[in-house]
């Protein structure tokens, strides 16, 4: 992710957006990792995951090597210990 803006990007058009609040429910320690990276990028979270979509739908990394180094140490932190072809197997756990 990036976060400083570049003199050429500075200099691009601006594109209108209407943000829309959503409920969405994630994994646990899928979000304590996605709010950690925003945080680090001074960046919201709805920031971070409109970055993270963006690059996905052009099939782009969002990250960079050291992000993606930082994200391994945060999702080993966190316990996430699940990848990219995991989630067809999450089963919710059962209400307290």
């Amino acid at each position: 992710m990036k976060t400083a803006r570049t003199p050429a990007a500075a200099r691009r058009t601006e594109v209108p957006v209407e943000r829309v609040q959503v409920g969405v429910r994630l994994e646990k320690r899928m979000v304590k990792v996605l709010k950690a990276m925003a945080e680090y990028h001074d960046m919201t979270l709805g920031e971070a995951i409109e970055e993270i979509v963006l690059h996905a739908f052009e099939g782009a990394h969002a990250f960079m090597p050291g992000a993606r180094a930082r994200i391994r140490d945060l999702k080993r932190i966190y316990g996430m210990d699940y990848g990219v072809h995991d989630n067809s197997r999450f089963v919710e756990k059962a209400p307290h």
